[in-house]
C-alpha cells in the first residue's frame, strides 16, 4: 500500500524546486529584464543625476539578482508544499502530479496574471514616489482579489458535473470577480509621455516572463520530485 509522504518530505521538495525555478527565472531576468532596467535607469539619471548607489549595479544584476530570485523560489516553494499538504484531499484528482500542477497554474493565475492586468510593472523612472504607499497597497489588493476569483472559480466548477459545464462555471465565476476587483481597485497612470513605448512594453513582457517561468518551473520540478517520492514510499508486496 502507498504510503502518505509527510510535511518534512513535501516542504524538502517544494523547497529544493523552489530554488532551482529561482534560479531559472533569475537566468531569464539576467538575460531578457537586465538590459531594459539599464536602459531606463540611463533615461532616470538623465533627467536627474543619482548619487552614490549603496550596492552597485554590477552587483545588482548578478550576485544579487540570483539571489534575490533564489530566495523568493525557495519561499513559494515552501508555501506551494505547504498549500499542497493541506488542500490535496479537498482536490478532485487521483493523480498527485496534476494535483500539483494545479495548485502552481492557480498560483500564476491569482498572484501573478490578474494582478498584472490591472498593475503592469514599471521600470525605473515611471512612478510617482508620493504614490508609492497607495500603488502598494492597490497590488496586494489585487493579489488577495487574484486569489478569492481562483477561489470562487474552484467553487463554482464542483456545483456541475459534466466537463463542459464545470469549465463554463469556472470562467464566469472567476471573471466576475475579476471585473469587480477591477471596477472597485484604483488606476494609477503615471508614465511619462515621453517615456520610450518600446522600453516600457520590452520591460513589462520580460517581468510576465520572469514569473511565467518562476511558476512553471515551480510546479513542474514540485510535481516530478513529488512522482519520484511517491514511488519510493511505496512498499511492495512480499511472498514468503
Amino acid at each position: 500500500m502507498p504510503l502518505t509522504p509527510s510535511y518534512p518530505q513535501l516542504l524538502l521538495r517544494g523547497l529544493l524546486a523552489g530554488l532551482v525555478a529561482g534560479l531559472l527565472a533569475g537566468t531569464f531576468a539576467h538575460l531578457a529584464g537586465e538590459p531594459h532596467i539599464n536602459a531606463a535607469i540611463a533615461i532616470e539619471e538623465a533627467g536627474a543625476p543619482a548619487g552614490d548607489a549603496i550596492v552597485s549595479r554590477d552587483v545588482q544584476s548578478g550576485p544579487g539578482l540570483f539571489l534575490a530570485t533564489g530566495l523568493y523560489g525557495v519561499a513559494l516553494g515552501g508555501i506551494l508544499a505547504t498549500a499542497y499538504t493541506v488542500l490535496r484531499r479537498r482536490l478532485h484528482t487521483g493523480s498527485d502530479t496534476t494535483a500539483a500542477l494545479s495548485l502552481a497554474a492557480a498560483a500564476l493565475t491569482g498572484i501573478v496574471l490578474v494582478p498584472y492586468l490591472k498593475y503592469p510593472p514599471n521600470p525605473p523612472a515611471v512612478g510617482d514616489p508620493a504614490t508609492i504607499d497607495q500603488r502598494t497597497a492597490a497590488y496586494l489588493a489585487a493579489v488577495a482579489l487574484g486569489l478569492v476569483a481562483v477561489w470562487a472559480a474552484a467553487l463554482a466548477a464542483r456545483t456541475q458535473t459534466h466537463p463542459w459545464a464545470r469549465a463554463t462555471a469556472a470562467a464566469a465565476a472567476f471573471l466576475v470577480v475579476v471585473t469587480i476587483a477591477y471596477t472597485l481597485l484604483p488606476t494609477f497612470h503615471e508614465v511619462p509621455d515621453d517615456f520610450p513605448a518600446t522600453l516600457l512594453w520590452d520591460f513589462r513582457i520580460s517581468s510576465l516572463g520572469t514569473q511565467t517561468i518562476l511558476w512553471t518551473a515551480l510546479g513542474l520540478g514540485f510535481a516530478g520530485l513529488l512522482a519520484r517520492l511517491t514511488h519510493r514510499t511505496e512498499t511492495p508486496a512480499t511472498v514468503p
